[in-house]
């Protein structure tokens, strides 16, 4: 296998080759497998004519662009700028693009909720399929309202948690600002150097808006004191790997940042606390911040942590729940000491 593309190798000897990364690497061949996928995906999404307008954004953009989180993130969280989706809309607004009023948002969101709909359907799935099958790899790519599911023939069994499809869900409510374009390599290129696998370069939103965009969900969260936690547990993982790393304190420093974000949740995803209070965002970027939920709130995300755990989401050694509660505790309140916005 020298300078061949890893797609036209045949079954056996890209099962082979990802089994060779998996003795070498924390990583298991299923999860390298989706990770390929999940690259040629973004190459074939940031390569479309609509590319300048997308912003990829969230968890899997931490792991594969920034490279600050350690699990496995398998879906693809996509932002249509709205000033580009929906210009008729944003024209007489302020530069976030904000809509004025709340009756405005539910007029706003009604109208991108189908456009974007019809979008995908119609502009998305054809040319991501058309570009993945120009790449090589042959897919079935279907819409489902805003997203678009990539299927494909699995060279391993899977878990619940890691299905042989990758995820692509759109938005197009925000700016995504701020952002800058990054490469994106496929996580078995560095050990297997004579394969040549996919690499993509998505426009990729800055990191410390990410923290504030999971720290503000999280909030949400432990304000509620209800609710399914399947799957929510990773954005308090994520948001103690980003406070290693340093971006608590680089978001803390950007006032404006954390108050654009707060502002944008607010209008598009306006929530009550378990009283039937209205969430104030800009409190909780304001020293209010919770990041620490109740009792039976706790149970419910330390059960999803277990699951996730359990299906080796982590790259490395393990982290008890309740050690990783700890960290947030002090992320909380170096939040809420921070500087008043």
């Amino acid at each position: 296998m020298t300078d061949r593309l890893y797609q036209e190798l045949s079954a056996i000897s890209r099962r082979d080759a990802l089994k060779v990364v998996e003795l070498n690497s924390n990583h298991t061949a299923n999860f390298l497998e989706k990770d390929i996928w999940v690259v040629a995906t973004l190459c074939a999404l940031f390569n479309a004519p609509f590319s300048q307008y997308l912003i990829f954004k969230g968890g899997t953009s931490l792991s594969k662009v920034w490279r600050l989180i350690r699990r496995f993130s398998e879906d693809i969280d996509v932002t249509y700028d709205i000033r580009a989706f929906a210009p008729e809309l944003v024209a007489n607004s302020s530069d976030e693009a904000l809509p004025p009023t709340r009756s405005q948002e539910k007029k706003w969101t009604r109208l991108i909720r189908r456009r974007l709909t019809e979008w995908v359907r119609d502009h998305a799935r054809p040319v991501v399929e058309d570009g993945l099958v120009q790449a090589g790899f042959a897919a079935e790519v279907r819409s489902d309202a805003h997203c678009l599911l990539i299927h494909y023939e699995p060279l391993f069994r899977g878990t619940d948690f890691i299905r042989p499809e990758v995820k692509v869900e759109f938005g197009a409510r925000s700016t995504g600002e701020p952002h800058t374009a990054r490469p994106v390599l496929c996580d078995a290129a560095t050990y297997l150097p004579e394969v040549v696998f996919p690499e993509a370069s998505p426009t990729t939103m800055l990191a410390e808006r990410t923290f504030w965009e999971k720290a503000t969900a999280a909030h949400v969260f432990c304000l509620r004191e209800k609710g399914r936690g399947e799957r929510l547990s990773r954005h308090w993982h994520d948001l103690a790997r980003l406070d290693e790393a340093g971006i608590t304190e680089s978001a803390l420093a950007d006032c404006e940042l954390a108050l654009s974000v707060a502002r944008y949740k607010a209008i598009f995803f306006p929530e009550n606390d378990a009283h039937a209070k209205r969430i104030d965002y800009q409190a909780a970027v304001s020293g209010s911040l919770c990041l620490i939920p109740s009792s039976s709130a706790y149970t419910v995300l330390a059960e999803d942590y277990a699951r996730m755990l359990d299906d080796g989401m982590l790259l490395d050694e393990n982290e008890s729940f309740d050690s990783l509660m700890e960290r947030c505790a002090a992320i909380e309140a170096q939040v809420n000491d921070g500087p008043r916005r």
